[in-house]
């Protein structure tokens, strides 16, 4: 057996950093990366044999579990018919179809191979739509690795430290107007003075990638409103959101109806998949019938279709989400507590299944407040959790999610394990 600081250095001389996504790495926390070997429910064991409850859960996408034993079933299937054709299936139309009926602003689709592909699909479509070049996006919001998208974005560049990344041109990065997160009066400002320039504005309705920050209330709709009134398109990050929630994503829970909705993680039950869809007028703009190319040859791969029919098929037939959110608010309320027992100040955002643990006096809502929190002593907490056996993200910068396999005896082995990690603190 090898352990997993063995794997992590072979990794380091093959691999940059050992990682082929830098938060694994463990660099805000560190120690030495899991390198897992195999999950089952709400838990994952690395290659040393230890045993986690996880709530990083792939970075959202295992809403089920692990290995959930419909969706196994599915992949198994269809690898047994073919992985990959080249061409169109069947599954394609099926999932467009569970998207569709699931998002009210969702009349025809297109799926990608990844969120990131899903984004900067998305964005190309709005500006040949709208035949503008100007994007506005916010601090702390993380639309994948795109060029014009890296500006002070959230995630990985955020935990290294990395707001404007080598390798983005100046002229790129020009096309990209960064704001500040929930000021309403700031985006109102700027959309009064350039508006008619703005091909689209993109957000996390909510976001998840500089940790959990809800929106104010009136900012979405700020966002709705200065869109439709300069003709820019509202676009939707609910690659985390989406099917978090509830089945029709973060949109419906606030009532606001975006012109384009990126979708990933959740629609893919674990396999790589993302997806881009709005109004038909917008939709009908992508090649072969429009003037926009785009284009994938893993795009709508029958495997991942498979496995995300089966994913969104188990979501729409139990509906979950009540018992997710009550769980959620079993962990989270049990971590408070035992932060106040203590007096360790910690703030908690928490929307349905997704949170994250601020280490901090002040309410968290945008980039800055974000930045108060002791990374340190989150750290300290997660290698404490750790030995313990209990996973949260290696970052203070990321959400922590559950899932229906999340039991109430899983969640308070948690919090047993949280009190001692507060003590020890």
């Amino acid at each position: 057996m090898k352990t997993n600081s063995e794997l992590f250095e072979k990794a380091k001389k093959l691999i940059p950093g050992g990682v082929d996504s830098p938060v694994r790495a463990f660099g805000r926390v560190g120690g030495i990366p899991r390198f897992i070997e195999k999950g089952s429910g709400p838990y994952m064991y690395d290659a040393e044999g230890k045993k986690y409850i996880d709530y990083v859960l792939s970075w959202g996408p295992l809403i089920l579990g692990h290995c959930h034993p419909t969706v196994v079933e599915k992949i198994k299937a269809q690898a047994e018919r073919g992985m990959s054709f080249g061409a169109p299936t069947e599954l394609e139309i099926e999932m467009a179809e569970a998207v569709c009926s699931a998002f009210k602003s969702i009349e025809q689709v297109r799926f990608v191979s990844s969120g990131t592909e899903a984004t900067m699909s998305a964005i190309r479509l709005a500006r040949g739509f709208t035949a503008r070049d100007i994007i506005v996006k916010f601090e702390g919001c993380y639309h994948g690795h795109v060029d014009s998208l890296l500006s002070k974005a959230g995630s990985g560049v955020l935990t290294f430290g990395i707001p404007d990344t080598p390798g983005v041109p100046a002229g790129i990065a020009s096309t990209t107007v960064v704001l500040k997160y929930n000021d309403i009066s700031g985006f109102e400002k700027f959309m009064d003075a350039h508006g008619n320039t703005v091909a689209a504005v993109i957000v996390e309705p909510v976001a998840g990638n500089m940790g959990v920050v809800l929106p104010k209330k009136g900012f979405l709709e700020k966002l709705r409103q200065k869109t439709t009134a300069y003709g820019a398109l509202l676009i939707f990050d609910e690659v985390i959101t989406g099917f978090r929630f509830c089945f029709g994503g973060a949109q419906d829970v606030f009532s606001i109806t975006p012109d384009l909705t990126c979708l990933g993680k959740i629609i893919g039950g674990g396999m790589p998949v993302g997806a881009f869809g709005g109004r038909k007028d917008i939709m009908s703009f992508l090649a072969p019938v429009g003037p926009v190319y785009q284009a994938g040859t893993l795009s709508g791969n029958p495997i991942a279709m498979a496995a995300g029919i089966a994913t969104l098929g188990v979501l729409k037939q139990e509906q979950p989400y009540k018992m997710l959110d009550s769980r959620m608010d079993m962990l989270m309320g049990g971590i408070q507590n035992a932060a106040r027992e203590k007096n360790i100040s910690l703030q908690v955002n928490c929307i349905g299944s997704m949170a994250s643990l601020f280490f901090n006096d002040s309410l968290v809502e945008d980039l800055d407040t974000v930045m108060t929190s002791d990374g340190k002593m989150y750290a300290k907490l997660f290698h404490s959790l750790l030995e313990a056996g209990v996973y949260l993200a290696p970052s203070p910068y990321e959400a922590l999610f559950i899932s229906i396999s999340h039991t109430e005896d899983v969640i308070a082995q948690t919090l047993d394990a949280v009190s001692l990690s507060f003590a020890a603190l």
